[in-house]
């Protein structure tokens, strides 16, 4: 079974998302983990709007990448810039894969501005979760 790692900085939005829907496009194809270089708690606004599309993701934790230093991933997916820049190295034959999203934790204006652009990054994570599973699993 492959194992994948989705890494972003604080392990509680983007990388929260992709692990949300990793698990549920793959099924038991692989095994989802997430990770950031960093922990900041899984961000409550994450859990709803991925609440609102039918995942659960408020069992998750925030966990830090020194927590899986010896699994041998498949695949290792950074979601933000600042994740690929201070990744570290994995002793392993990982893929290596980016995609740099916006972090939804910084979006600012009224409540429903900031819940739209959670679901806007939210979307684009599905798309790209979707597209991985297709072309990787």
């Amino acid at each position: 079974m492959k194992k994948v790692l989705v890494l972003c900085t604080g392990n509680s939005c983007r990388s929260q998302i992709a692990e949300g829907y990793l698990k549920y496009f793959a099924g038991d194809k692989a095994i989802i983990y997430s990770a950031g270089i960093e922990t900041h708690g899984v961000n409550p606004k994450a859990i709803d709007i991925m609440k609102w599309d039918g995942i659960d993701i408020s069992a998750h934790t925030s966990n830090n990448i020194n927590e899986y230093t010896g699994i041998d991933f498949d695949y290792v997916i950074t979601v933000c810039d600042n994740a690929k820049e201070s990744c570290p190295y994995f002793p392993s034959n990982a893929v290596m894969l980016h995609h740099n999203f916006p972090d939804p934790a910084k979006a600012i204006g009224t409540e429903e501005e900031i819940l739209k652009r959670f679901m806007e990054v939210r979307d684009m994570i599905k798309d790209y979760s979707l597209s991985f599973v297709n072309m990787y699993l």
